[in-house]
């Protein structure tokens, strides 16, 4: 079998595992070939590839970003795209294509698949928001940098008693945000998931410091709001795949939270050191497991599913149907949150429902 393979969207730790999965399984254990298409589906399009064997993947499984390259550019924004990719199908004789990347990469691969192209998908993104599958590599690795870096804001913070406003990624949902909060210790966690009012924000941080306790790290994702009619932040700009330009609700969190509360406030933007680096030991190993699954996949014909980690295990499930919603924080996970938020006057029981009998008054 000849089967294709590309790195799509943003950059993620673990992309090489994959790649490296991928490859190993099909030349050792089926005996076949793949073809590596540089810089995602523009690779595809202009012809731009490399074969991969087991010597060109030596040394890969630690390093981070991808070995392919990768772009947000893909065949439905040129008139003739879907010429281009069947030529290619044809040049090289491909038996399939393996695309990985996240949201909108899937969306790609699902409509070549209703076009009668044969593919398979490997989800990838630093947010974790595809739906169906638990985890997606990259996560894990981003998280834990993001908790190293509020270890270390914790020390700087209490020495000049500061409020610390980290902003870390997390377009539409607050995976990073939660995790790396509750694993950092951060004294408030802002998610898009929850609009937050900036006057409750701020009266909880006046009461933390009031208490004794002179300095506070709030983590905040890109995507947070806050709820109508609190404060207005500007709309972002859009880039020319029509994504929004994210970033800056950190500064304007910072900037409001001192001027209305007296207490000196800066802010941290962790960017896109979350992307960089080595891979963390989990995803080295979904990767790999997810490289090889889609090699499987491919050979078994599965095509327009997407690979997907499920209880533990590794399954198959339609790539339509992993697109058609985002996989937002689960409501255990915001509760949790919650319940470490300083507490303030009348709110004892921070993090259960309001109707809760154990936060009725008596």
């Amino acid at each position: 079998m000849r089967i294709g393979i590309l790195t799509g969207g943003g950059d993620c730790p673990g992309l090489n595992a994959v790649i490296r999965g991928a490859t190993r399984a099909a030349e050792v254990t089926y005996d076949s070939t793949v073809i590596g298409f540089r810089n995602a589906w523009r690779g595809v399009m202009d012809n731009d590839y490399e074969i991969l064997d087991v010597d060109r993947c030596r040394g890969i499984l630690p390093l981070g970003g991808t070995i392919l390259g990768t772009s947000r550019d893909q065949p439905f924004a040129h008139e003739d795209g879907l010429k281009r990719v069947r030529k290619a199908y044809d040049r090289h004789g491909l038996d399939a294509i393996i695309g990985i990347g996240g949201e909108g990469s899937m969306g790609v691969l699902n409509r070549l698949h209703e076009n009668g192209f044969p593919v398979v998908g490997v989800p990838k993104t630093i947010d974790n928001d595809i739906a169906l599958t638990e985890m997606t590599f990259g996560f894990q690795t981003a998280v834990q940098i993001c908790t190293d870096a509020i270890d270390r804001l914790h020390t700087t913070a209490e020495s000049h008693h500061r409020v610390l406003v980290v902003e870390v990624m997390g377009r539409h949902v607050g995976h990073i945000a939660t995790w790396s909060g509750l694993a950092g210790g951060a004294a408030i966690t802002l998610v898009p998931e929850d609009p937050f009012d900036i006057d409750e924000v701020c009266e909880r941080i006046v009461h933390r410091h009031k208490k004794g306790r002179f300095a506070t790290i709030v983590v905040v994702a890109e995507g947070a709001l806050p709820r109508p009619g609190t404060f207005v932040i500007p709309a972002p700009e859009v880039d020319k795949y029509g994504h929004q330009i994210l970033g800056g609700i950190g500064s304007l969190l910072a900037r409001e939270i001192q001027g209305r509360t007296g207490i000196e406030s800066r802010m941290t933007a962790l960017g896109h050191i979350q992307r960089g680096g080595s891979p963390v030991a989990f995803d080295r190993v979904l990767g790999t497991r997810f490289g090889v699954a889609a090699v499987e996949a491919a050979l078994d014909g599965a095509w327009g599913q997407m690979v997907a980690l499920q209880r533990g295990r590794i399954e198959r499930v339609a790539i339509g149907d992993a697109i058609s919603s985002l996989k937002t924080v689960e409501p255990d996970l915001l509760r949790l949150n919650d319940m470490f938020q300083p507490r303030i006057p009348g709110d004892e029981h921070p993090g259960l429902p309001v109707d809760s009998p154990a936060r009725v008054e008596h």
